[in-house]
């Protein structure tokens, strides 16, 4: 039986190995997952992400990031928005601020995966995938 919702799958893994503090996180690999994990790294979230070839689908290493020797966690919460049983749009002018404008969203736009400020940047709305903060 196959998953019904891989997006949430990657960030309950990178949620629960951020909780026990762990360097690194295996997830399935797909595109969509490819283009969140390097959002993630282009804004600071994770360290580096790798994709792994092992002959089937692939393997998203994923490299977490941790503040100095406190080894405070970067990422404070992660929520899915959009599910396959609802679906979330947004149309340019009413892309969400997360946090005020602290955290990012992450949206499925015609011009590819970006976030919520290239959307509004680019003036293009669409698909709510997560949150980030």
């Amino acid at each position: 039986m196959g998953m019904t919702d891989p997006l949430a799958d990657m960030l309950s893994r990178l949620r629960n190995a951020n909780k026990a503090k762990h360097e690194k996180v295996d997830v399935p690999a797909s595109n969509l997952k490819g283009h969140v994990a390097r959002i993630l790294k282009d804004e600071g979230y994770i360290k580096n992400y790798k994709l792994i070839k092992d002959g089937k689908q692939g393997i998203l290493r994923i490299y977490l990031k941790y503040d100095g020797e406190t080894k405070k966690q970067i990422i404070s919460g992660l929520r899915v928005i959009s599910r396959p049983g609802l679906r979330k749009y947004v149309p340019k002018d009413e892309i969400p601020l997360v946090l005020r404008g602290l955290g990012l969203s992450v949206l499925s736009t015609s011009k590819g995966i970006i976030t919520d400020k290239e959307a509004r940047k680019l003036k293009v709305g669409g698909e709510l995938l997560c949150s980030v903060w």
